[in-house]
């Protein structure tokens, strides 16, 4: 019979330490967090109607089939920054203090990584990060700002100060070398006895769309359908804050796909953006606004796709490895874009309004020993929900700082909790930057949106005709029929509006941050007579301004 040794016993010891550990990381499931930048829910096969029988998405398709898809998932602020800064806090915009695209997250108050780390977790960042400031993962290879599409570089940890360690991959597309990179840190730098948090975020398809050259066929002889409300919107559609006193301001409220918006277009930004690949110039007076309209919208549409595309075929590429590895049934693996994105409804482009095709996002969550595969919920849940729902999928402690809450039970197929949120709480901050989009303010039920058009900047000014819009989802899921004057709605609008007013106490948008901008905010919240008056005041003087910008400068 052996006799055990005190320096047996401790090899004894750390052997079962180490199974344990290892045991419960496997416990435990990984966390693959993936977010495509400005991939709307209508450019998912799962979600979509008009663009799903082009099949653009089988393998988030196939994703969906085996998870759950939320069909009520939406940003509190749809631009790039502040959605992400959301998401990494779980705090809204106005209390984590990005408003825009120059807002910064500190490293200290990055609560999603901090709070995996102290679970246990190993954690990485790697793709588009556009929060300013050092990502606080245990390994980090992030874009500087928005990045660029092809000879992608990155910054990464190393002797230097963020962000001086850079590393480029000539002759790469960012959507394939982005996948690269996530494959090479889980061959390399994973650490199998931790359970994994990692974010995979794409750049694409962001815009302006550039598509690895092998997708140059992809769709190259299909017409792309077109939403309806591209050609023409109902007289009953928005407001003056969006159509100015008359109509006048059409051409200059929000960017288009054709030549409607003089400033800026699609039209005339693909010759500008792509000179080899379109040689048409949009001014050309033979090409009639329709026929301009019709061929940009079919580039940006096929650009967009082919960006997709490569998404697509990039997420095979990373769940394959995760099956061979036997990894891929033990992740809870979620995919959303950072907001949704406008494909030609309402001749728009980009994103930026309370509407829903820029509001909304995909949502979709797998992960088979808890969430039952083929399911759909229309619970309302919004970007600030979602660091505590996968805190909560890792067991681990949720800050108190995080305003958002976790809905893991829905994801489970429990149904909603009785104290869950009925609305969703929208604030667009930046007034008539980029793509000539007014400052405005929503709230969203499951029947119903209110939007506020207050139109200013943050100091009050450069002031847009402010309007109210109320659109039944129910009857009019397009939001093409504004209702706030509408008698038969008069109860539920005031009665939106009185929620509306609490919900920006509970969120905490006081309007301190920007007092002035917070004084135009009450100035029309009644919009009473004389607001009106003076709100075709407004659209008068906004048009001058903005005509006097485009006459040519001598």
């Amino acid at each position: 019979m052996h006799t055990l040794t005190r320096h047996h016993l401790s090899i004894a010891v750390l052997v079962l330490t180490g199974l344990l550990g290892t045991a419960n990381a496997q416990e435990r499931p990984n966390i693959l967090f993936i977010m495509s930048d400005d991939h709307t829910a209508q450019a998912i096969g799962a979600y979509a109607t008009l663009l799903k029988d082009l099949n653009p998405t089988p393998t988030i398709d196939s994703l969906a089939a085996e998870g759950i898809c939320f069909d009520n998932a939406f940003c509190t602020n749809s631009i790039c920054t502040p959605s992400r800064a959301c998401i990494i806090t779980g705090q809204y915009d106005h209390v984590n203090g990005v408003f825009d695209l120059g807002g910064k997250i500190k490293p200290a108050d990055q609560a999603l990584p901090i709070a995996m780390k102290k679970a246990g977790y190993q954690t990485a960042m790697i793709g588009k990060w556009h929060l300013g400031e050092e990502p606080n993962y245990d390994y980090y290879k992030v874009l500087p700002g928005q990045g660029k599409y092809f000879d992608t570089e990155f910054i990464t940890q190393g002797q230097k100060p963020w962000p001086k360690n850079t590393v480029a991959y000539k002759g790469s597309h960012s959507t394939d070398v982005i996948t690269d990179s996530t494959l090479d840190w889980f061959k390399n730098e994973r650490d199998p006895s931790k359970p994994f948090f990692v974010c995979h975020h794409y750049k694409a398809p962001h815009d302006y769309f550039e598509s690895h050259p092998r997708y140059d066929s992809y769709l190259a002889d299909v017409m792309i359908p077109e939403p309806k409300s591209f050609w023409k919107k109902p007289d009953t559609w928005g407001s003056i804050a969006t159509r100015g006193h008359n109509d006048e301001l059409v051409p200059h409220i929000g960017t288009s796909i054709g030549r409607r918006n003089p400033r800026r277009s699609y039209a005339a930004d693909l010759p500008k953006e792509f000179p080899n690949e379109f040689k048409w110039d949009y001014k050309d007076p033979t090409l009639s606004d329709a026929d301009v309209k019709r061929l940009a919208y079919q580039a940006y549409l096929k650009k967009y796709l082919r960006c997709v595309k490569g998404v697509d075929d990039n997420l095979k590429r990373l769940f394959d490895y995760l099956k061979s590895e036997n990894l891929f049934d033990n992740t809870v693996i979620v995919y959303t874009g950072d907001q949704g994105f406008w494909l030609g409804e309402k001749d728009y482009q980009d994103k930026r309004w309370a509407y829903d095709p820029s509001e909304r996002m995909p949502f979709i969550v797998r992960y088979p020993k808890s969430v039952k595969a083929g399911t759909r919920s229309d619970a309302i849940v919004e970007n600030v929900d979602y660091p505590a729902l996968l805190l909560d999928f890792a067991d681990a402690e949720i800050p108190a700082t995080m305003q958002g809450k976790s809905f893991r039970s829905i994801c489970e197929g429990h149904g909603e909790p009785d104290d869950w949120k009925k609305a969703t709480y929208y604030r667009y901050w930046m007034h008539m930057a980029h793509h000539d989009n007014p400052g405005e303010m929503a709230i969203r039920t499951k029947t119903h949106k209110l939007i506020y058009f207050y139109g200013c900047d943050y100091q009050g000014g450069d002031q847009t005709p402010p309007a109210w819009e109320l659109y039944d989802l129910v009857r009019d899921p397009d939001e093409l029929n504004n209702v706030y004057d509408d008698a038969n709605y008069a109860e539920a609008r005031d009665e939106l509006k009185s929620q509306f007013a609490l919900l920006r106490k509970k969120v905490g948008d006081d309007g301190s941050h920007f007092p002035k901008a917070e004084a135009v905010v009450q100035e029309f919240w009644d919009y009473d007579q004389d607001d009106r008056k003076k709100a075709i005041e407004i659209s008068s003087a906004f048009l001058q301004r903005r005509e006097a910008s485009l006459k040519p400068k001598k």
